[in-house]
């Protein structure tokens, strides 16, 4: 998709990127909630979790695997690390392309608020 953001970055027309492989790209989060707050996006534009298809499902698992190693690699693995992935507006959702947020590096507070 020509305007989305995180497929400039992922594509490395903009920003710096953290990892990247053929499948996605890691970077760090402009609006970062916690110490360490990376997103993983896939290089694939998926707007939402509602368009996965099938074929999706190894991607999905292949950016928690990528966020694991991450983890490891900024020594949050051991003390902890939340990840998340929001869907639309109401779950804030605010760039329309899937990514998956790895925060850690401090206490996070326990909900899902």
């Amino acid at each position: 998709m020509e305007d989305c953001i995180f497929c400039k970055i992922a594509n490395k027309e903009m920003g710096s990127l953290l990892y990247e492989d053929d499948k996605v790209a890691a970077f760090n989060d402009i609006n970062a909630q916690a110490p360490i707050h990376i997103l993983i996006v896939p290089k694939k534009h998926i707007s939402t979790l509602n368009e996965l298809r099938e074929e999706d499902e190894a991607l999905v698992g292949h950016m928690a695997f990528v966020a694991s190693n991450l983890a490891k690699e900024k020594g949050i693995d051991k003390n902890g690390y939340r990840l998340i992935m929001n869907c639309n507006h109401d779950a804030g959702q605010t760039v329309f392309h899937i990514h998956m947020h790895l925060l850690g590096g401090k206490p996070l507070k326990a909900g899902l608020a």
